[in-house]
């Protein structure tokens, strides 16, 4: 049974700290399809020079810069290198489906 939604006092300030919320998710997701576009280009670059979609030291490389720029702004760094290591995952599968698929002559 699921509990009944909490009603807002008249002059809460919440919905306009969830329009922030919610814009500042809109520029996140924005700014994912930006680096989405970006690893296609790296597939492709990495098709033409005969290179695998994973790339250990890189991987190891990004989590150590989130972590490092997670600390310079506050933000927990565990936190930030468990999403950048998902986020690595799901984009070098992306890689690899680009690299695996049929090459045109």
């Amino acid at each position: 049974m699921s509990r009944p939604e909490p009603e807002l006092p008249p002059n809460s300030a919440m919905p306009a700290l969830r329009a922030r919320i919610d814009a500042l998710d809109a520029r996140l997701v924005a700014l994912l399809a930006e680096r989405s576009a970006l690893i296609d280009e790296a597939a492709r670059i990495k098709a033409r020079e005969n290179l695998p979609a994973r790339i250990d030291s890189r991987v190891e490389e990004v989590a150590a810069n989130a972590r490092r720029l997670a600390s310079a702004h506050g933000l927990d760094p565990d936190l930030a290198e468990q999403l950048w290591r998902v986020m690595m995952e799901h984009f070098i599968a992306q890689e690899d489906r680009v690299l695996s698929a049929p090459r045109q002559a």
